[in-house]
């Protein structure tokens, strides 16, 4: 089951910082992230969403792809594979970017909004759908982050651990036990 974790920050730019931190960890296999989502508010109050898959471009690929493959084999029935490769190609890319346009993936779209709206202006928060984590190494990496925890669906302790890990910088350095 996945673990929502909602962090937010003073600096707009801070979000995507810390995103890139934890990019850095996911190769490390130190967490394994579903979904994340950076939501800017700026000077005016409008709220921005930064996806970090790009559905559209990823449904265009492996449609493209897929749609390639079986025009190459329709066109091998007339005995013309490349024009059925070409248009099968271009047909499936264009319905594979529709249907990743309209997806949604991961976080509800509703729910971010919802939240950002709550941030003040030149802020950012982080939305994090979370698969699997090593709690102690990548609570050491953000510790004393300055962040407001938003919303979670971690257990209470976990929550007050979390909270505490990025507000203190102080304290010492998270036990094996504790887990997020």
């Amino acid at each position: 089951m996945s673990e929502l974790i909602v962090l937010g920050f003073d600096d707009a730019d801070k979000a995507d910082a810390v995103l890139n931190r934890l990019v850095q960890l996911e190769k490390e296999y130190l967490i394994d992230l579903e979904d994340a989502v950076i939501a800017v508010r700026d000077e005016s109050g409008k709220v921005r969403l930064k996806q970090s898959v790009n559905l559209t471009a990823a449904g265009a690929a492996s449609g493209g792809l897929s749609g390639a493959l079986w025009g190459s084999l329709v066109g091998l029935l007339f005995l013309n594979p490349l024009a059925g490769l070409v248009v099968g190609g271009a047909i499936g890319a264009g319905s594979g970017a529709l249907a990743g346009s309209m997806a949604d993936y991961g976080i509800d779209d509703d729910l971010m909004k919802r939240l950002a709206e709550t941030i003040p202006a030149k802020s950012s928060a982080l939305f994090l759908l979370i698969r699997k984590v090593q709690p102690e190494k990548v609570l050491a990496e953000f510790k004393g982050e300055h962040a407001r925890l938003l919303r979670t669906s971690l257990s209470p302790e976990q929550e007050a651990r979390l909270r505490q890990v990025l507000v203190d910088e102080t304290s010492p350095a998270p036990e094996a036990s504790a887990t997020v």
